[in-house]
């Protein structure tokens, strides 16, 4: 996938609300913070709003709200203040028209900034003094963070595509591996979005001065997220899992299958409630965007569910949102598989609990036919080569619903994984939870990565994925150290697959299939591996299998999506996905391309970027692996012309990544600044 804004989106709308109960206005608003730094907002109020105050909803994001999230921001915050509320969106400092310099992701400074923010919104003369968060991957990320710091006038929190551990579930690493192709291109990314300067319109002259800071200041992200392998204190600050606790606010979690970030609704939900924190956890086909647009649909009527949710903790209305289930999601049914999905069928779901005492533990054993049974078989063995191309077909991480997003069928992947599949099912299967794969293995390597997947294969032989997990075996004692393995010397390891909620009708069967490859998802190992998988009662599959025969209320239907208008503008997106195989040298290069150019007829602002990123393997070679990067990003209103040009490598030897960076800014046709850096970063355990 290539790297992009996280909480974009550029999905068609379906249904435009034009009337709302309020009328409203807009308002662009310095808000200076106690170290005299200035923070940019935009607030969107009710006319009325100081003769009926309203609670505020804030969204406190570093993706530029007046040119990067602009169109997508209309359509938010006119509805909040249509329905009675102000709707305010903040660029965070060091981005967009802000003071300062973004210094990296979910920093103290961050959570510190946003409680001033809340603290200021809730003492104007519009606010009746109560404040809500809400967000969407980083919104929805620092919503969390904020929420466990316990800002007075903070009453509730909507946080969407999100996690509570930024360890095991953000673009960084994944099972204790480095998340090859999102590592890259992200932090890459962020490089270029965050090199480009305030607007004149909004700042004036003060522009060149902030952008110059910028452009000296930056760090590298990148290097600061591989410096940091194990999950150390780095990574356990920002995590609200260290203490669900903290927060006492009302929390609406959000996730959808199709996202990279679903498995943080699962834990999080576990974990507040347990610990007293009321919350609600919906979980719907999307992938990251929102509910309102996503592909694949069903789309509902997501903006009306926070409004009731804003309706009952900020304004105190009892409208029985917490009569509710506290789980309410959607059981996917099989499709075709296909690299673009505009629809899931299935169902809703409902659970008074979470984990729900409705969903046992079904196991499933591998056995050296290659069946998957229902008792344990004869003790035997399994060897696997790993395939250098296993991971060829993976899809993107975190799909945005795009054309060529979402995974293809799965037999090439089968066949280059040691694969273990059921007899037809005589009656239907439910899964709702996370699947777990325990295993008793021995590698050939002390370094390894076991990558499992579990598909529904159809009557035909379509192999459509549900869900998969990695593992970096060195990590199998925990993610905060690495214990290599003895060459040979069996192990047993359990892990867990995403969550996931589907059905596999009668006739299907139930495949699993194990690889110690995963590329680009999973950094390979310094050295070919071959997996010895020990089959019998120490390996299987435990799938989170739901009792369709107990009681269970029906999940209420959702009304129809709605959303305000975009800014006036256009927004054009193309995106590439070619994979090429040399057989004369052996090299297999997987190329992304994403081009989105947007346009804002109000301010008259042309802006958008070009990126590329390339995956590049030679043969069964892993210390050939290689991410390449390349990003334009450009900012244009008559003779202002600003461009950044981006580009990054990753490689590896056997002892340490090499990170490459090269960054050249432009105004007009000059160059202003140039970064050139290449930076060694010993593997650790990687």
């Amino acid at each position: 996938m290539g790297a992009r804004d996280r909480d974009r989106d550029d999905s068609p709308v379906t249904a435009t609300v034009t009337t709302f109960p309020r009328l409203t206005e807009v308002h662009d608003e310095w808000i200076e913070l106690s170290d005299g730094c200035r923070l940019f907002a935009r607030i969107v109020l009710p006319v009325d709003a100081l003769q009926d105050r309203v609670p505020a909803i804030l969204e406190f994001l570093p993706y530029r709200l007046t040119d990067g999230t602009a169109h997508r921001d209309a359509t938010h915050h006119p509805y909040w203040a249509g329905h009675g509320f102000a709707g305010v969106r903040v660029d965070m400092r060091g981005s967009g028209n802000s003071d300062g310099v973004l210094q990296d992701e979910y920093l103290p400074q961050e959570q510190a900034d946003a409680c001033e923010v809340i603290a200021c919104l809730a003492a104007q003369e519009w606010c009746a003094g109560s404040v809500g968060m809400y967000g969407k991957s980083w919104g929805g990320f620092n919503a969390l963070q904020v929420a466990s710091h316990r800002p007075a006038a903070l009453r509730a929190v909507v946080s969407a595509y999100f996690t509570d551990d930024r360890y095991a579930d953000d673009v960084h690493y994944i099972g204790g591996c480095v998340l090859a192709h999102e590592a890259l291109s992200w932090g890459s990314y962020m490089l270029g979005l965050a090199a480009l300067p305030p607007d004149p319109l909004y700042v004036g002259e003060r522009w060149r001065e902030q952008w110059s800071a910028r452009l000296q200041d930056q760090p590298v992200f990148l290097e600061t997220w591989l410096a940091h392998q194990l999950r150390d204190e780095f990574w356990r600050q920002g995590s609200i899992c260290e203490d669900f606790g903290a927060l006492d606010c009302g929390v609406l979690l959000v996730g959808g299958w199709a996202d990279g970030y679903t498995n943080g609704v699962d834990r999080a939900l576990a974990g507040l409630d347990a610990a007293g924190v009321p919350c609600r956890g919906l979980v719907g086909p999307w992938s990251h965007a929102w509910p309102e647009v996503s592909d694949p649909g069903p789309r509902i009527g997501f903006l009306q569910e926070c409004v009731r949710w804003w309706e009952h903790w900020l304004k105190g209305v009892d409208n029985g949102v917490m009569d509710e289930p506290l789980l309410r999601a959607w059981i996917q049914e099989p499709i075709v598989p296909s690299v673009r999905q505009l629809q899931r069928p299935g169902r809703w779901v409902s659970e008074q609990a979470w984990p729900s005492p409705r969903s046992g533990g079904r196991r499933l054993f591998p056995s050296l036919d290659g069946a998957l049974l229902s008792q344990p078989p004869t003790p035997g063995r399994r060897r696997h080569v790993g395939d250098p191309l296993a991971g060829s077909d993976a899809g993107a991480w975190c799909p945005y619903g795009r054309p060529t997003d979402f995974p293809p069928d799965q037999r090439a992947e089968d066949g280059r994984s040691l694969t273990f599949t059921t007899q037809p099912l005589n009656q239907p299967l439910e899964i709702l939870g996370r699947t777990v794969v325990t295993l008793e293995l021995s590698a050939d390597r002390p370094l390894a990565l076991a990558a499992a997947r579990l598909c529904d294969v159809s009557p035909e032989g379509r192999s459509l994925l549900v869900t998969r997990g990695v593992l970096n075996l060195c990590h199998r004692e925990g993610h905060d150290r690495v214990v290599p393995l003895t060459p040979g010397e069996p192990v047993t390891v359990s892990f867990p697959l995403d969550f996931a909620g589907h059905r596999f009708p009668p006739g299907h069967r139930v495949r699993l299939s194990l690889s110690p490859t995963y590329w680009p998802f999973a950094w390979p190992s310094p050295e070919p591996v071959t997996l010895d998988v020990r089959l019998g009662e120490g390996t299987f599959v435990t799938l989170p299998e739901r009792d369709l025969h107990g009681d269970e209320r029906p999940s209420d239907r959702f009304a129809a999506s709605e959303r305000a208008a975009p800014a006036p503008g256009e927004t054009t997106t193309i995106e590439e996905r070619t994979l090429i195989r040399q057989a004369s040298t052996g090299e297999v290069r997987s190329t992304v391309v994403n081009d989105e150019r947007s346009h804002l007829a109000p301010t008259g602002l042309s802006f958008g970027e070009r990126q590329e990123n390339t995956h590049v393997l030679f043969g069964d070679d892993p210390l050939a692996a290689r991410l390449e990067y390349h990003a334009e990003h450009h900012l244009e209103r008559g003779d202002w012309r600003i461009r950044v040009v981006v580009n990054t490598s990753v490689t590896a030897d056997a002892e340490a990544f090499t990170v490459t960076t090269e960054r050249d800014a432009y105004e007009g046709g000059v160059r202003m600044h140039a970064l050139r850096r290449s930076v060694r970063i010993p593997r650790n355990g990687n």
